[in-house]
């Protein structure tokens, strides 16, 4: 019974120092970790330097998306109302050619007068709006420029090179550097029988 008791007490002591020992290695194995963490003084101000260059880069960017921003409102905070504002020199065209088209009015004084009043109206507009960088876009007998222009219709005109614009259908204008509108025009083409008495059209067909 007594080397029972004994044999206990060994047992118990074992698994005490034991438990101690793995308590001892965890505790050192925390220390290494935090060992790990620790910072020098040197990285310290390393990586704030970084982290303050990337606060002042991002701030600078941001100020001149602001700048600009601002600059792009001041310029061109008129975009919408000048854009609007074109139908009136719409309305004036079209009543031109309504009022020219009218039987009744043709060759009459009073047709004369109404044009002439339009025509000085149409001007005092443009007036106004090239004083505000709103300019008309020149098209006619210019090669197609799709960044001005937008081609509604193709005419058959021998006396033009291919693609050169031969009819305004609604002028267009620019606001400072930028398209306020394109100009809608007819651009020409050869045509159908130009096109078969060319000699070199012959000599293909002759050859087939």
């Amino acid at each position: 019974m007594e080397k029972e008791q004994e044999q206990k007490t060994l047992n118990d002591n074992d698994s005490s120092d034991t438990q101690v020992d793995q308590n001892t290695t965890i505790d050192h194995g925390e220390e290494k970790k935090e060992e790990e963490k620790v910072i020098s003084p040197e990285e310290r101000i390393i990586e704030l330097e970084d982290k303050l260059a990337r606060t002042f880069a991002e701030m600078e960017n941001q100020r001149r998306r602001f700048e600009k921003e601002k600059d792009d409102a001041f310029e061109y905070g008129g975009f919408s109302f000048a854009k609007e504002a074109l139908s009136l020199i719409d309305n004036l065209t079209r009543s031109k050619q309504v009022l020219e088209n009218d039987d009744k009015l043709k060759d009459t004084d009073s047709l004369k007068k109404i044009l002439e009043h339009l025509e000085i109206i149409n001007k005092d507009l443009i007036s106004i709006f090239s004083k505000n960088n709103i300019k008309p876009i020149e098209c006619l007998n210019k090669k197609l420029d799709p960044n001005l222009h937008q081609a509604m219709m193709e005419i058959e005109d021998d006396q033009k090179e291919p693609g050169t614009i031969v009819q305004e259908i609604q002028k267009g204008f620019t606001i400072k550097d930028r398209l306020l509108r394109p100009s809608l025009v007819g651009v020409s083409k050869k045509t159908q029988n130009a096109v078969k008495e060319n000699p070199k059209n012959k000599e293909n067909l002759e050859d087939k």
